[in-house]
């Protein structure tokens, strides 16, 4: 065990020089620069590229420019832009009244240096931190969406239910909730098309209609969706559609109720087979078509849910995830972690796949939010092994 030297707390150049370094590692450099680059090449193709694509010709260099230089300053506050304005006209004209010998001339040709200087520095300043209060909001947010998502854990009786979420951005668009009720448990895992803020904004307004249908009408899940489907195409002008599954557990009954909306297919691991199948159905994401059209679409499939089955649920950010050569983690590596755990309880299933994946993209960040979770039966003291196939009943 190491013990800090609080009596060297003073504050000195080595310690000035510590925290201006602290992060600097070659991979975030890398990932950071990776990613302004890309910002400014959509910069450019939003200020250059498609006009160019529209007039069918190249623009000329200096109408170029003009154009990054007004949407770029386009981004600033009036105020901020006239500083900007002043930076970039004193900057130019010092360097060109002594490029042409006319500096003598001009009585205040020695302040215009320092005036681009310190309207630069003093725009970057207020820049950052206003970044550091936006970031501190989206932190917040953050926060406030992390403690809308269901616990880790339900155990019941017959039913255990783990899971696992991971953003890709300060906030995600994945959803994931566990509503268990007086007739059984809900279980919905969904993707919203996007990241960001917006994207987690519109999952918390689902999470919130969600819950309201559940606790007051207990829907199947076909109806569950369809209103869903409702909410989402109220907007005319809104283009978000939504995937996502619903499944459906029963107290009384050894089995489960399902739909899918154009989201990955579920794993099915059976006990008795000792092996995994894909939960296949057909259905339009959400947002993509008519309710009445969903309605003839959505296919509703019933399953045996034998003590010792487990089913996964999970979002395109699992087996989309990349390691460092490009690699895809993939839906293979997803069934045969759980044909060779899916016997197991659903919290080691689910930290089985989190190992895996760590250990699969290492030090690489998942480029979309990562969201699973495990439903499995445990088989109690009266029945250590199954005596009944799991099959398709409806």
């Amino acid at each position: 065990m190491s013990l800090k030297n609080e009596a060297q707390s003073g504050y000195g150049t080595k310690k000035f020089y510590q925290e201006y370094v602290s992060g600097m590692s070659r991979e975030r450099i890398s990932k950071e620069l990776t990613a302004d680059t890309d910002r400014l090449k959509l910069l450019y193709k939003e200020a250059v590229a498609d006009i160019e694509r529209q007039q069918g010709q190249q623009l000329p260099g200096h109408i170029k420019f003009m154009r990054l230089f007004s949407d770029l300053t386009q981004r600033l506050n009036p105020t901020r832009r006239l500083a900007f304005g002043v930076g970039s006209v004193s900057f130019v004209g010092h360097y060109l009244l002594n490029f042409f010998g006319l500096s003598e001339f001009i009585f205040f040709s020695g302040l215009m240096l320092p005036l681009a200087f310190s309207s630069m520095f003093l725009l970057l300043l207020v820049e950052l931190l206003e970044k550091s209060d936006v970031q501190k909001e989206i932190d917040l947010a953050r926060d406030i969406q992390l403690s809308l998502l269901p616990g880790t854990s339900l155990n019941k009786d017959n039913l255990e239910v783990y899971s696992f979420a991971h953003t890709a951005k300060e906030v995600g668009g994945d959803y994931l909730d566990v509503i268990d009720t007086e007739k059984g448990t809900y279980v919905i895992i969904a993707d919203v098309s996007g990241k960001g803020l917006s994207a987690a904004l519109y999952m918390v307004r689902m999470q919130a209609l969600v819950n309201l249908l559940v606790h007051k009408e207990q829907p199947s899940p076909k109806d569950l969706f369809l209103q869903l489907n409702d909410f989402v195409k109220s907007n005319s002008k809104d283009k978000t559609f939504v995937t996502g599954c619903v499944a459906y557990f029963p107290n009384d009954k050894e089995e489960f109720e399902y739909v899918r909306a154009g989201h990955n297919i579920p794993v099915y691991y059976s006990r008795e087979r000792d092996a995994t199948f894909n939960l296949k159905a057909n259905g339009f994401a959400l947002g993509m078509t008519s309710t009445n059209m969903l309605n003839q679409h959505l296919e509703v499939k019933r399953f045996h849910f034998k003590p010792g089955d487990s089913v996964l649920l999970y979002t395109d950010g699992l087996n989309e995830a990349r390691n460092e050569r490009g690699e895809e983690y993939g839906e293979e590596r997803i069934e045969s972690l759980m044909e060779i755990y899916g016997s197991l309880h659903a919290k080691t299933v689910v930290q089985k796949i989190q190992s895996s994946l760590e250990a699969f993209i290492g030090t690489v960040e998942p480029a979309d939010d990562v969201t699973f979770t495990c439903i499995h039966r445990p088989e109690s003291a009266e029945s250590p092994k199954l005596i009944e196939e799991a099959k398709e009943v409806g």
